[in-house]
């Protein structure tokens, strides 16, 4: 590894917000490791005694294309020196692919190199700063984020000692064919598109179906809800759906699957937070028939006409389900899925990992968490001793929801307490907890309790649905 250029960035970049957080030593480098690698990274070292010896690196969110110095700068409050990377090119929007378009080496360097790289060059300058190597190592992320901890995990198992991964998009190449699904079942024609009004209507009839009386589905493993039941009677109005409409949200509850084989590509999405600010508007439907501006509309575009086919104007609404998923899959799953079933090698040097999904995720799949959780247990027996999954009832992508959203419960640095308890002092996260602001009588924050998959949390019959001490984590 060669490190470029770096050099250390002056105390007067720091903004007003930066200035309650101790003093730091920063560096911002560019690693080069091909000709058309361009790798920006930076790294803060808290000064003197405020360093408590843990280095932490942040994952990026979408494609990427900016370093997230508040994440990075976040971690100097806790004693944390801590690195991120831009993954290897510029982009303001995340949402944005063409900077891949002739670049196959930015495809490599954003799947994975960029991160191997910022991290041992952010090793590198500690150990030159402080005079000693970090005494522990942890990554935390979301998102792509999710899928970078998970391809640590993987791909780099000697670099971390401890690693979160929230909400992964780690299945990145069939978790696309996912989103094109969900726009190709909502635009095939207009009578089949799901406005605003309609996702109230299948929101209200999924709670009513399947969620508890605060309105959070506890489990929807166990939720059997048909959009049929409330398909209308006679002439369509917003309180019902046309039989095309319920189409569609079948279609979107179940996912694809390959038209030959049944075998499905990836998970749907769960019922019940259709209508939820930040939820399917933002992320599946937009606003109307015509609007596309949804984010999977933008991701799948970028990604298909870039990184895919290297034709600025593919329309992703040709994709086929078949051809061009092996055709994708052969092209950059390699590169850019972070799927292997095998930890063995993370397990063997002691490491542990922490993963967390919301249900009501617009974006990623829950099941998906699920289903990648499943093939390490296949493969590696039980996981409990190294590899822990929760999932969280009522949660959207990341953080934010009607469920158990309160980010000292879902953050990187709220978990962080579980993960170095557990890599530093053998405390088992056997349970963690999450709160949701304020319970009925507005006094206290309401809580939850999240239990380890398959694990759930189940109601006492009695206590306050608001409260943790009301749930025992209990085999479904």
């Amino acid at each position: 590894m060669t490190i470029d250029d770096a050099h250390v960035v002056p105390a007067s970049d720091a903004s007003a917000e930066q200035a309650a957080l101790p003093a730091s030593c920063r560096v911002l480098g560019t690693s080069r490791p091909t000709p058309d690698s361009t790798i920006r990274f930076l790294v803060a070292i808290p000064q003197g005694p405020a360093f408590n010896g843990r280095f932490v690196q942040v994952g990026n969110g979408g494609f990427a294309g900016r370093i997230r110095e508040g994440s990075i700068l976040g971690m100097l409050s806790a004693g944390n020196a801590a690195a991120g990377t831009d993954g290897g090119h510029s982009s303001p929007d995340g949402s944005d692919a063409t900077w891949a378009l002739g670049h196959p080496e930015k495809v490599v360097d954003f799947g994975h190199r960029a991160l191997k790289e910022t991290t041992d060059a952010a090793r590198a300058i500690v150990l030159a700063y402080t005079g000693k190597a970090p005494s522990r190592s942890y990554f935390f992320g979301c998102s792509d984020g999710g899928r970078e901890a998970l391809m640590e995990a993987q791909r780099y198992p000697d670099d971390f000692d401890g690693i979160v991964a929230i909400a992964p998009a780690n299945n990145w190449t069939n978790v696309f064919f996912g989103g094109v699904w969900a726009q190709q079942a909502l635009h095939r024609d207009a009578a089949h598109y799901l406005s605003p009004p309609k996702l109230q209507v299948l929101q209200a009839a999924a709670r009513k179906a399947c969620a508890a009386s605060d309105g959070v589905i506890d489990n929807p493993l166990d939720c059997r809800f048909d959009p049929a039941v409330v398909q209308c009677n006679g002439a369509e109005n917003d309180d019902c759906l046309t039989a095309a409409q319920v189409e569609t949200a079948r279609a979107i509850y179940a996912g694809p699957k390959n038209s030959r084989t049944g075998e499905p590509i990836v998970a749907g999405y769960e019922p019940g937070y259709e209508a939820e600010p930040g939820s399917w508007q933002q992320w599946i439907t937009g606003q109307t028939a015509d609007d596309r501006s949804a984010e999977w509309t933008k991701f799948a575009s970028t990604f298909f006409s870039n990184v895919v086919f290297d034709d600025p104007q593919y329309d992703f609404m040709k994709l086929d389900f078949d051809a061009d998923l092996t055709a994708t899959q052969a092209k950059v799953s390699s590169i850019l899925d972070a799927s292997d079933p095998d930890l063995s090698r993370f397990r063997r040097r002691g490491g542990k990992l922490i993963q967390v999904h919301g249900w009501a995720d617009p974006a990623i799949p829950p099941r998906n968490s699920i289903r990648y959780f499943e093939s390490v247990r296949a493969k590696m027996g039980d996981t409990a001793d190294f590899y822990r999954l929760f999932m969280v009832p009522g949660m959207l992508h990341c953080l934010g929801g009607p469920g158990p959203d309160d980010p000292r419960a879902v953050n990187p640095r709220a978990i962080e307490a579980a993960l170095v308890d557990w890599v530093e002092g053998a405390k088992v996260p056997d349970e963690l907890l999450a709160s949701t602001g304020t319970n009925a009588s507005g006094a206290t924050p309401a809580t939850r309790l999240l239990c380890p998959h398959p694990l759930m949390a189940q109601w006492d019959g009695k206590g306050d649905r608001g409260r943790a001490e009301s749930y025992a984590c209990v085999a479904p």
